[in-house]
């Protein structure tokens, strides 16, 4: 019997793509940068199932041109770039991988908020141009303390909770804003539940861990930025979109706030036109939140688990259209 045709996206780790061969005949697009949505399509058209990211756009067209397709994979946890109702209506399982990765992005995370805090990469730049002159000066480079401040963690998922962790080691007070209320985190952490302006208004920190919805587009915009205070910073591991970044621009540019770290931006490769770029108080790195090698190497294997298992006709460790079991029937 002939194995099932899959689609890679991109090169991964050696040992991952051997293990994905042992039961199907792999297809790896050669290139660092992703196939162009009539390439993808044209690619996909024989494919009963795909292993792919963010920067792959799995939209309705995209579907139709697949009619063999019956798994799509993401290597990582948020789908917002797959048209989940069409892959429902198709019949088609979508994968995709939490739980191994939240520790790594909170990681990246609460390290985008040590650097913005304390000026590091701003410090770092002035040292590498050749600026520093004086050996010490008290009133010179002046940052925001981290420990004893407090931390507003706007969804209080995986990476919500890990951020909680982290700040417990900096003695930081947290409270946090979320779809649902989770008392028995409060209970085990020690956090406030409060509402959308009061954390906005109190925080010295906010650190986004939500995902990109239409509803939750802009969720950050020139109204909630005003409402942070002229001292705070702004942390955003999630999604690019969910942050207004003309208004983050100006708010950064006139101080409304002290300052910003992003691992996202909107869109992605950030323009390199883009006014933030020209801004000092803003750290941004290459949406690089999962990219450390064991975390990598356990997402691409859980993606792979997936992949494998909606081809055989059985449940994936982590689907995002659970919905679709009853339909199938498994």
């Amino acid at each position: 019997m002939p194995k099932p045709l899959v689609l890679v996206t991109r090169q991964m780790l050696p040992e991952a793509l051997e293990l994905l061969a042992e039961s199907t005949e792999v297809e790896v697009w050669p290139d660092e940068y992703p196939p162009s949505p009539e390439r993808l399509r044209e690619l996909l058209a024989d494919k009963t199932g795909a292993l792919i990211n963010i920067m792959d756009r799995l939209d309705g067209p995209t579907m139709a041109a697949a009619p063999y397709l019956k798994v799509i994979s993401q290597l990582g946890v948020g789908v917002d770039h797959i048209d989940l109702p069409e892959a429902t209506r198709r019949g088609i399982l979508v994968g995709n991988t939490p739980g191994v990765l939240a520790k790594c992005t909170a990681d990246l995370a609460f390290s985008l908020l040590m650097c913005a805090a304390r000026r590091v990469s701003e410090s770092d730049r002035w040292v590498r141009n050749q600026e520093w002159q004086l050996a010490f000066h008290p009133m010179g480079w002046l940052g925001i303390d981290v420990h004893n401040s407090t931390l507003g963690i706007i969804g209080m998922g995986e990476i919500g909770q890990e951020m909680v962790r982290r700040a417990n080691g900096f003695d930081m007070k947290v409270v946090y804003f979320s779809r649902t209320r989770k008392p028995e985190l409060e209970d085990k952490y020690g956090i406030e539940y409060t509402d959308l302006p009061t954390l906005l208004t109190t925080a010295d920190f906010v650190s986004l861990h939500f995902p990109l919805t239409p509803e939750t587009r802009h969720f950050i915009g020139e109204a909630e930025l005003r409402m942070m205070k002229p001292t705070s910073v702004l942390i955003n591991a999630a999604r690019g979109p969910v942050v207004d970044s003309k208004a983050l621009y100006t708010a950064l540019k006139e101080r409304w706030i002290y300052a910003a770290g992003l691992d996202v931006t909107e869109p992605e490769p950030i323009a390199t036109d883009d006014p933030l770029l020209t801004l000092n108080n803003i750290v941004i790195t290459p949406h690089i939140g999962s990219a450390a090698i064991p975390t990598r190497r356990d997402t691409m294997f859980l993606a792979i688990r997936n992949l494998v298992a909606g081809l055989k006709g059985e449940r994936l460790e982590a689907c995002a259209n659970l919905e679709l079991y009853r339909t199938l029937g498994i």
